[in-house]
């Protein structure tokens, strides 16, 4: 197979533009972990009830039927990724969303897929 560049058939303006357009690789793989968010169902319903309430790791559990170690080894991710906060109540720690954004596009997915 010969990879030798061919002319492109894209006229200069058009290909500036799409050059320009695309982000940077720094900026890609930001995109690629945010993204990675909507990757899990298990993510995806901590998030769905994060978009409703703060709650602590013993309600989400109990809400969503996942073991508490399940949902601690997410919300992990999550903190990781910068998609939620958390604050000390006591001995009860509240996770919550860190931007409305994240539902925002959850519910544009939703919306795409024609639910």
């Amino acid at each position: 197979m010969n990879l030798a560049k061919s002319p492109l058939l894209l006229d200069k303006k058009t290909k500036v533009m799409i050059e320009d357009y695309i982000p940077s690789d720094e900026i890609l793989e930001d995109l690629v972990c945010f993204f990675s968010l909507f990757s899990d169902l298990t993510r995806i319903k901590i998030i769905s009830a994060l978009a409703i309430s703060e709650m602590c790791v013993t309600d989400l559990s109990s809400l969503l039927g996942f073991n508490q170690t399940t949902v601690s080894h997410q919300l992990k991710t999550l903190r990781d990724i910068g998609a939620v906060r958390y604050r000390r109540d006591g001995k009860i720690i509240l996770y919550s969303l860190k931007s409305d954004i994240i539902n925002e596009v959850l519910l544009k997915g939703v919306e795409f897929l024609g639910f």
